[in-house]
């Protein structure tokens, strides 16, 4: 039986994925999953599932007893200031204390790129840029980082993951250009991201090489993606909605249109410069594949995208 994992957020986007690769690897290990709410846990020998709750720390030492490993991908995105605090911050330093106590031996968790707030980014290495959160979910998520670190732990950035389970980023980008009259053209800039397999693949990958440092690292497919390959899968999924698009509209124009619309204003800001993050050590070093890239890789998931905005 190889390692004893915990993995939290195993009902997320993400965490969900870790789960399912974690319980299909080929050499088996002992799989606990903490979950806040009742789930079935993927088909896989060795697959438990712990009731639990990052607010509350009795349930994260039962949680984290007599395990080996530790990733954790549970956090609280778009939430109010108070839960934001009190699941990205005080959570992460509860569950990395009871997981020091129990002996765990490795930390890896999930954070984000959007630590270092607004670009431009260009090829930027770990190590070169300031922590800079914009939001309160930025800010907590930085903070809960930090007792990560402090426990010798690695913690992941990546900046934008898309693929199947994502409600978020894609359909972001739909719902922005679907309040334009035409296509944007969003020109030059230059963006790094990541399908959630390939994602899922590093964090385990971290959790278990002999390879992964001690810091932070940022997760991401080797070549970034040009905007515009961006806002073209947007487009093809706005065209099944829509109806004849106008002319198209440049970042400047369409801020002047969509100005009084945050959630427009917030991915016009970030398209418009470069957010591309430098760095092979999840490839190079952890033995996982980065996968195709995103031109490939987004038409795998096209399928599930058009069944989410269908039933929206």
């Amino acid at each position: 039986m190889g390692p004893r994992i915990l993995i939290t957020g195993a009902t997320g986007f993400i965490g969900g994925r870790v789960a399912a690769t974690a319980a299909a690897a080929p050499e088996p290990a002992h799989v606990r999953l903490l979950a806040r709410r009742p789930l079935a846990p993927p088909a896989g020998p060795g697959v438990e599932v712990a009731p639990g709750d990052l607010r509350d720390p009795d349930s994260l030492r039962r949680a984290c007893e007599g395990m080996d490993v530790l990733v954790h991908c549970a956090s609280a995105i778009g939430a109010d200031e108070d839960v934001a605090h009190a699941v990205n911050d005080e959570g992460a330093r509860a569950l990395v204390d009871a997981a020091v106590r129990a002996g765990v031996t490795r930390i890896v968790s999930l954070s984000t790129a959007s630590v270092h707030g607004r670009g431009p980014f260009r090829a930027a290495a770990p190590g070169t840029l300031p922590l800079a959160p914009g939001s309160v979910t930025s800010r907590t998520r930085a903070a809960g980082e930090r007792y990560v670190l402090d426990a010798g732990g690695t913690v992941l950035r990546p900046h934008l993951v898309y693929g199947t389970g994502d409600r978020q980023l894609i359909p972001g980008f739909v719902r922005l250009l679907a309040a334009l009259p035409g296509p944007l053209d969003g020109g030059s800039s230059l963006h790094s991201l990541i399908d959630v397999d390939s994602l899922a693949r590093a964090l385990l990958g971290a959790a278990l090489s002999p390879k992964t440092q001690a810091g932070p690292c940022y997760v991401n497919h080797p070549e970034p993606v040009p905007v515009a390959e961006l806002l073209a899968a947007g487009e093809a999924l706005l065209a099944d909605r829509s109806g004849v698009r106008g002319p198209a509209v440049d970042i400047a124009e369409a801020r002047a249109l969509l100005a009084d619309v945050p959630f427009a204003q917030h991915h016009l800001a970030m398209l418009a410069s470069d957010h591309w993050f430098e760095d092979d050590r999840p490839w190079r070093e952890w033995g996982c594949d980065p996968g195709r890239g995103f031109a490939a890789t987004i038409a795998d998931h096209m399928p599930w995208y058009r069944g989410l905005l269908d039933h929206s």
